[in-house]
C-alpha cells in the first residue's frame, strides 16, 4: 500500500492511495473461508459449498468492505503522522467505475489544509470595556421595588395614583364580560389615567379600549381577547371599580432582610445596599463581559487576514449532509459558516500559543466543583463537606453532555480574561439604560 501526496497550492492538495493485492489477500481469503464454512445455500451440505461459489456471491461485497477498512486506516494513519491540520475530511474524487475484479486500485483524495497565519490581539484597537454604574437611584429604585413586592396590600374606597384596582370589563355587544386587576400606573395617557383617580368602589368609568394600556398585550390579557386581535379591538367599555389596595412597602428591618437573604446574613440597611450593589454588577458585568467578547470576536474576524479552501469547503459541505446539496446551496451554507469557522481558527492559534489558555481535566473538575458550591449555597447549604461535593462532581463529568457544556463554558471564561488581559480596550462608565442605547443602538 501506497500513499502520496500532490500539493495543489498552500491550502489544497491531493492524496493518491495505491492498493495492491497483497495488502488485502489474506484477509479476504479468511472470511470468505468463514463464509463457506456458515452458509447455507440450498442443494449444498452446510460446510460443503464449492469455494468458486462463495467467490462469485461474497468475493466483491467482501472486497470492497476490505477495501475500505484500509482506506480509512491508512488516511488516518498519514494525517496523524503527518500532523496535517485539515479543514473537512478527506473528500473523494470523482472517478470511472471501480473495475473490482481486478487485483490492485488507486484511490484520489481530495484534502483542504488550514492556513497558517499570525494573531495579534494587543493591535486589535476601537473597542470598548464598558462598566454599568449602580448609582445611588439605581439601588433607591431597586429597594423600592422590593419594598413593594414584599409589602402588604391595604384596602381603600377610593382610587389615587400608585393603587391597583379590581374590577369588570363590560361590552355586551362584543361579549366581554372580564374580572381584571391591575396597577393604574398600566394605563395609558393622562385623560384616561384622571378617569380612574378619585373614582370609588361601585364606580363605572367608561373607557375606550384603542390605547387604553401602555403594553397592548395587557389589554389581550385583561379582556381575555384573541393576542391577535389586541391591535384591531377599538371599541367603548365600561370598567366597574369592586375594590381598590394600596401597597404598602415593607419595613427595612430584620425580617424584612431575613426574608430576603436568609437570617442573619444582612444586618442593616448599609449591608443591604452593598450587597445589592455587589449582585448589579455582577448581573451587570455578565452583559458587558459578553459585549466586550463580542465585539473583540468580531474585530478579530475582520482584521485577522487569511485564505481559505473556499472552493473544497464548498464542495465537501455539498456531500457530507443527510443529503446532498447543489452547488447554490453549499454556497449559501458555506457563506452562513464562513465567520464561525474563522473564528474556530483564529481560537486554535491562540490556543497553540498559549498551554495555560488549553483545558485540562483537573481545570474542569475543579470548575464544576466551585459551581455546584455557589448552586447549593444558594439554596441555603453553604456548609456542604468536600466529599459531598466531589461526590456531585463525579456524577456531573460522568454525564457527556454536561461535560461539553461546562468545557465551552471554562473555554470562553478563559479566551474573555485572555482577551481583557491582551486587548487594548478604552474604559467607559455609564448607567444601564445609556449602555443599552449605546451598545445595542436601542
Amino acid at each position: 500500500m501506497n500513499l502520496k501526496r500532490t500539493d495543489v497550492d498552500a491550502l489544497n492538495a491531493v492524496l493518491t492511495l495505491e492498493i495492491e493485492k497483497s495488502d488485502y489477500q489474506e484477509q479476504v481469503e479468511k472470511i470468505l473461508k468463514d463464509y463457506r464454512k456458515t452458509a447455507s445455500i440450498p442443494g449444498f451440505r452446510k460446510g460443503k459449498v464449492p469455494a468458486s461459489l462463495i467467490n462469485k456471491k461474497y468475493r466483491v461485497p467482501v472486497l470492497v468492505d476490505e477495501v475500505n477498512k484500509l482506506i480509512q486506516q491508512k488516511l488516518n494513519e498519514y494525517i496523524t503522522e503527518e500532523k496535517l491540520n485539515l479543514l473537512g475530511n478527506p473528500l473523494p474524487k470523482e472517478q470511472a467505475d471501480i473495475d473490482w475484479n481486478g487485483d490492485n486500485f488507486t484511490f484520489d483524495f481530495e484534502i483542504g489544509l488550514a492556513p497558517e497565519f499570525e494573531v495579534e490581539p494587543s493591535k486589535i484597537k476601537g473597542i470598548t470595556a464598558y462598566e454599568i454604574k449602580t448609582d445611588d437611584k439605581t439601588i433607591n429604585d431597586q429597594i423600592d421595588r422590593i419594598r413593594e413586592q414584599y409589602g402588604k396590600l391595604v384596602s381603600k374606597d377610593e382610587v389615587a395614583e400608585g393603587d391597583e384596582v379590581t374590577g369588570v370589563f363590560r361590552n355586551d355587544e362584543e361579549e366581554i364580560n372580564t374580572d381584571a386587576t391591575f396597577p393604574i400606573s398600566k394605563i395609558k395617557g393622562k385623560t384616561n389615567l384622571k378617569k380612574f383617580v378619585g373614582s370609588k368602589v361601585g364606580d363605572s368609568i367608561e373607557l375606550k379600549t384603542k390605547n387604553l394600556f401602555e403594553d397592548n398585550s395587557d389589554l389581550a390579557h385583561h379582556l381575555k381577547i384573541d393576542f391577535e386581535k389586541k391591535d384591531e379591538l377599538n371599541v367603548p367599555v365600561t370598567f366597574e371599580v369592586t375594590e381598590v389596595n394600596t401597597r404598602e412597602k415593607a419595613e427595612l428591618n430584620q425580617e424584612f432582610f431575613d426574608k430576603l437573604f436568609g437570617e442573619g446574613i444582612i444586618t442593616s440597611e448599609d449591608e443591604l445596599r452593598e450587597r445589592l450593589r455587589e449582585d448589579a454588577k455582577k448581573q451587570f458585568s455578565q452583559q458587558t463581559d459578553q459585549k466586550f467578547l463580542t465585539d473583540v470576536t468580531e474585530e478579530l474576524i475582520e482584521k485577522t487576514k487569511f485564505d481559505l479552501p473556499a472552493d473544497f469547503l464548498k464542495r465537501w459541505i455539498a456531500n457530507n449532509g443527510e443529503n446532498t446539496l447543489t452547488a447554490e446551496e453549499a454556497e449559501e451554507e458555506y457563506n452562513k459558516s464562513e465567520k464561525g469557522l474563522r473564528y474556530q481558527l483564529i481560537e486554535s492559534a491562540i490556543l497553540q500559543k498559549n498551554e495555560d489558555l488549553q483545558l485540562k481535566f483537573e481545570d474542569l473538575k475543579e470548575y464544576a466543583g466551585t459551581q455546584i458550591k455557589m448552586q447549593m449555597a444558594q439554596f441555603g447549604h453553604t456548609d456542604a463537606t468536600d466529599e459531598e461535593v466531589e461526590q456531585i462532581v463525579a456524577r456531573v463529568m460522568s454525564n457527556q453532555e454536561e461535560v461539553k457544556r461546562m468545557s465551552e463554558q471554562l473555554q470562553n471564561e478563559k479566551m474573555l480574561q485572555y482577551f481583557k488581559d491582551n486587548v487594548k480596550a478604552k474604559p467607559k462608565e455609564l448607567t444601564y439604560e445609556d449602555f443599552i442605547k449605546e451598545a445595542y443602538q436601542a
